[in-house]
């Protein structure tokens, strides 16, 4: 967690590029929280963008999370007399989840040890002005279709930085 940190301030070291670049172009950095590990982003127009992570999840069994989402951003949702509002974003997408067995190595067969479902982020986007760099907040309710019907609620604060 202490190494995360000193990424992310890290991060907002370098980044003094206008602040319109975290609404284009491709963005990678960290998610923390539920679950854990790198983040991407692509903005495909000037409101949507696909997201996507590569994490690993601790709630209940350990497992890694691979999971995508299409977005889309409300910029004027939140503007109430604030310089930089943050934006509200909401979407629909996929995940994947690799459970571990527990004896720590990863099941290749039909025990039910892989789920798949679809998620519901909703969360809101922090651009900070002249930096690359924008940091997220989000809830993310997901259901769980296979092997069988789950509901599960993930939570994350994360950051990414955007290159042109």
């Amino acid at each position: 967690m202490k190494r995360t940190c000193l990424v992310l301030l890290g991060l907002l070291g370098l980044s003094v590029i206008d602040a319109r670049a975290q609404r284009s172009g491709t963005g990678l950095g960290v998610i923390l929280g539920e679950p854990t590990g790198l983040s991407l982003k692509h903005w495909v127009s000037a409101d949507r963008a696909v997201d996507a992570a590569a994490a690993w999840s601790l709630a209940g069994r350990d497992s890694l999370q691979l999971h995508a989402d299409y977005l889309f951003h409300n910029f004027e949702a939140l503007r109430r007399d604030l310089p930089d509002p943050p934006a509200l974003y909401y979407g629909v997408g996929a995940r994947v989840q690799f459970h571990e067995d527990q004896s720590g190595r990863n099941h290749h067969d039909d025990d039910g040890d892989t789920a798949v479902g679809v998620r519901f982020p909703v969360g809101l986007n922090f651009y900070l002005t002249r930096s690359a760099l924008d940091i997220f907040v989000e809830l993310v309710p997901s259901l769980d279709l296979s092997p069988s019907t789950d509901f599960d609620l993930d939570a994350a604060l994360g950051a990414r930085f955007f290159f042109r």
